[in-house]
């Protein structure tokens, strides 16, 4: 039998064929008796044909096929025999004649089984009187030099790479891909999969197989490598006999010594297979797994490799579902609907998976409909699904009734979050100690409950506990919260509060530990993201917030409602903070309409302050004022609990300079002082707030100001203390004063000091003068300039807008640059983005008047 082994123009060799073929050359009419082993197609015919001529071109006769018993043969004649596993036992004692007797030349080439006693005592005598040769698959180096010689290919390592891994490395198997593709009109095209005309090929390969091999080789390609006890119940066979058919479809070339098939040999068996043959031992196969309790996901991952996905049973697809259910839930929503599909019913997984990945339109329709036909359980459990999903929309008050509907302890806890949240002080009334119900105290349902804890905490006890709680939350759900469905996690809770408080290191760490351990799956990824942004953009690290912005969006998919505030707020928050006026304006519409689409709750007062400062630096404020009222009526609701309100009224001090209203800024100042005592950054601000509106009121006390930001500073509001100190750099009277304070916000800013020191005025100062200063900083004219500069705009089209030559924005430029003391442009822009902040209409540079009371 001659197997269609590598045939090519030159041989791809190993280091022991090409001793022999290099031995031979030298003396092809020296002593020759090797024993030539290898699976099909590893190239034993072509080895034996390069033999053969090699003899040939010396003059020596060339014999092909084993002699038959008592058959005379020629010494002088070199015999080469081709699968020798194939002969009786009469022609093996022949050839074992022939080497004992050592005085005929003889190459034996074999598979590694099937292997009677004969045969291997022929094997044994080749290796001990002459010389043995193993044929291995190609090396990824021998795999390219065999492509270098098809020149129709080119060449390239990706080539070699897809080659290399559809075949590994089994030359016959090279051979034919390459041949295809060598053919194949799509080949400068990407490379997926190997041509249809090449895996037709394996056809009677496959064919030849006893039907017991074939349906070996459909197992593996389903399932990988399996146990020999497994594939005994699954092909009827007895377990001694599974090592056989293992070594027989070895020996054919199928298999891999690591039990595995191929790419290309998968795809010809799962392809060429009959159909029914193949679905039989499929739904065979599951149906075993399953009985075993065995992991069935990696199975149904290879049925859908080969899309054979509809080859499996209903419940085989759920159960491998419920497999992926907590490391890939969209997959595991897909594997449910594929159940779904062949006829099981849908169940509260289904949704679960949905909510989990971030499809919230499936998983609310999935849940609405469970919830009118499902029985108890799932009801339940499909309330809790339609609940989260609301509370991530924005609907807190119908995910509360949900939640308090389901029952169970952990919804209990969640419905007294969400109701905290929406500003009922009696959803702090302390949840049942248990389930009705029976559930157990998990690790989710401990969470939900310190949960709980925390925002209680948050609303009427010190900001230590309520942070306490929340994190050691967080921490409860890191081990196993990946399929945690949660209406907010306790990291992102915890992360607020604490950034409410002015930890904004302890806000950072939860955050970046409940990403790592995937807490609430891809949705609340996105939450978790954007807080993460939020802290950076607080702190003024305006370009790492919104390059962080930017990574949450990068998938396309669209924000739900409250992560669509959080990063409207963020974006304009960096606009603010960078005095880019343009983005101001651009994405106001948006903020306005996150606003609209997330009614008002308590975690989300922190987007709102940052949007009614933007909303005040463009003029449009009012259309936040019902928004922000009903924040205050929240807020009143629950007692105006200082953690919550604190970083609202610094909020609304800022609008309030920005819109030119004093009485509103006293009032929010009279606020914070009132909350000063209730934590280190209560105090802070409340302290930092009086000291701005003295300013603002011509009031500058540098050590006052320069104590004042630093210690925002080192609360995390980097940017507001940098702004504090150039504020009051710019208006106070003393040159000395001025000179102190600009350095201390270049210090704030992350800056060095400026290395030049005060310049005198340039022979140009004149020019600049002509708007005249509104105050010792810098003149309207300058303004103008400088906001023109921030935009990014050329000297040219900054004089073309003003009607001023170009050279005169540079002597503006220069002038500021002397006066504000910066060492470099760097340094100036840097300082003009806090000086320019809060200039809105003409409010800024003006003295507020005193107020009546202190």
């Amino acid at each position: 039998m001659i197997m269609n082994d590598i045939a090519a123009p030159g041989l791809t060799l190993d280091k022991g064929p090409q001793a022999l073929l290099d031995t031979v050359a030298r003396d092809p009419s020296g002593p020759l008796a090797v024993g030539i082993a290898g699976p099909g197609g590893h190239g034993k015919t072509a080895l034996l044909a390069e033999l053969a001529r090699v003899h040939q071109r010396a003059g020596i006769t060339v014999r092909t096929a084993a002699p038959e018993p008592g058959e005379p043969v020629d010494p002088d004649t070199l015999v080469l025999v081709d699968d020798a596993h194939l002969l009786d036992d009469a022609r093996i004692e022949v050839l074992l004649r022939l080497v004992g007797a050592r005085r005929h030349r003889l190459v034996v080439a074999h598979r590694p089984w099937p292997r009677s006693a004969a045969l291997s005592e022929l094997v044994d005598t080749l290796r001990r009187d002459g010389q043995a040769v193993l044929l291995t698959p190609f090396t990824r180096e021998q795999t390219a030099t065999y492509l270098t010689a098809t020149p129709e290919l080119g060449r390239g390592d990706d080539l070699v790479d897809f080659v290399h891994t559809q075949t590994c490395g089994v030359p016959r198997d090279v051979e034919r891909l390459a041949r295809g593709l060598a053919g194949a009109e799509t080949r400068t095209g990407t490379l997926v999969n190997p041509p249809r005309s090449v895996v037709a090929e394996f056809g009677p390969d496959l064919d030849v197989q006893p039907a017991a091999v074939r349906r070996l080789l459909l197992a593996v390609a389903a399932g990988g490598s399996l146990p020999a006890n497994m594939l005994a119940t699954l092909l009827g066979v007895d377990p001694s006999a599974v090592d056989e058919l293992i070594a027989t479809t070895r020996a054919a070339g199928l298999l891999g010594a690591d039990g595995r098939l191929a790419p290309i040999v998968r795809r010809a068996v799962t392809t060429l297979s009959p159909t029914t043959d193949r679905t039989a031992v499929w739904r065979r196969l599951t149906e075993v797994q399953l009985a075993r309790g065995g992991a069935v996901l990696p199975l149904v991952r290879s049925l859908l490799a080969v899309g054979a996905l509809g080859d499996c049973p209903a419940s085989t697809l759920t159960a491998a579902a419920g497999e992926a259910l907590a490391d890939e839930p969209a997959f595991a929503a897909e594997l449910f609907a594929a159940a779904t599909a062949a006829g099981q019913p849908a169940s509260a997984q289904q949704a679960l998976a949905a909510a989990l990945a971030g499809n919230l339109d499936d998983a609310l329709r999935l849940a609405d409909r469970l919830l009118a036909t499902a029985a108890p359980p799932d009801r339940s459990e499909a309330a809790v699904v339609a609940a989260t999903a609301l509370a991530h929309r924005g609907h807190v008050g119908r995910s509360v009734e949900l939640y308090r509907w389901s029952g169970t302890a952990s919804a209990l806890a969640f419905a007294v979050v969400g109701g905290l949240a929406t500003g009922d002080p009696h959803a702090a009334a302390e949840p049942p100690a248990g389930d009705p119900l029976g559930e157990p105290p998990t690790l989710h349902a401990s969470a939900a409950r310190l949960m709980a804890g925390g925002v209680r905490e948050s609303v009427s006890g010190p900001p230590t506990a309520a942070l306490s709680a929340l994190v050691q939350a967080a921490a409860l759900l890191e081990p196993d919260g990946r399929a945690a469905l949660l209406p907010d996690s306790p990291a992102a809770l915890a992360a607020l509060t604490a950034v409410h408080c002015g930890e904004l290191e302890i806000a950072e760490q939860v955050l970046h530990r409940a990403l790592g351990a995937g807490v609430g799956g891809p949705l609340m990824a996105r939450r978790h993201r954007l807080l993460q942004a939020w802290i950076l953009m607080v702190r003024g690290e305006t370009r790492a917030a919104s390059e962080h912005l930017a990574a949450v969006t990068l998938d396309g998919r669209q924000l739900e409602s409250r992560d669509l505030l959080f990063a409207a707020a963020i974006r304009m928050g960096v606009g603010r903070r960078t005095s880019d006026i343009g983005a101001l304006k651009r994405g106001w519409g948006q903020a306005l309409e996150a606003v609209v689409r997330h009614p008002v709750d308590l975690f989300t007062l922190l987007p709102l302050g940052e949007l009614a400062i933007a909303g005040a630096r463009l003029g449009d404020l009012a259309r936040l004022e019902p928004y922000l009222r009903e924040a205050h009526a929240l807020l009143g609701r629950l007692g105006n609990p200082p953690l919550w309100s604190v970083p609202l009224h610094w909020s609304g001090l800022h609008a309030a300079i920005l819109t030119g209203a004093p009485a509103v800024a006293d009032e929010h100042v009279a606020a914070l002082l009132a909350a000063a005592d209730h934590s280190r950054y209560a105090a802070v601000v409340a302290a930092a707030a009086e000291c701005w509106v003295e300013v603002l009121r011509g009031v500058v006390d540098p050590a006052r100001v320069e104590a004042a930001a630093r210690a925002l500073h080192d609360t995390g509001l980097r940017w507001d203390g940098a702004r504090l100190a150039g504020q009051a750099a710019i208006r106070t009277a003393d040159r000395r004063a001025m000179t102190t304070l600009l350095e201390c916000a270049r210090a704030l800013q992350g800056r060095p000091p400026g290395g030049h020191g005060e310049q005198p005025p340039t022979t140009t100062e004149s020019a600049t003068r002509a708007a005249g200063p509104t105050q010792q900083g810098l003149s309207d004219r300058e303004y103008e300039v400088a906001e023109l500069v921030l935009a990014g705009l050329t000297y040219r089209e900054i004089g073309d807008r003003l009607f001023i030559s170009a050279k005169t924005v540079e002597h503006h430029v220069a002038r500021m640059r002397n006066r504000l003391n910066c060492a470099n442009r760097t340094e100036l822009l840097a300082l003009l983005r806090t000086l320019v902040a809060d200039r809105a209409s003409d409010t800024a540079g003006q003295p507020w008047p005193q107020r009546a009371t202190r």
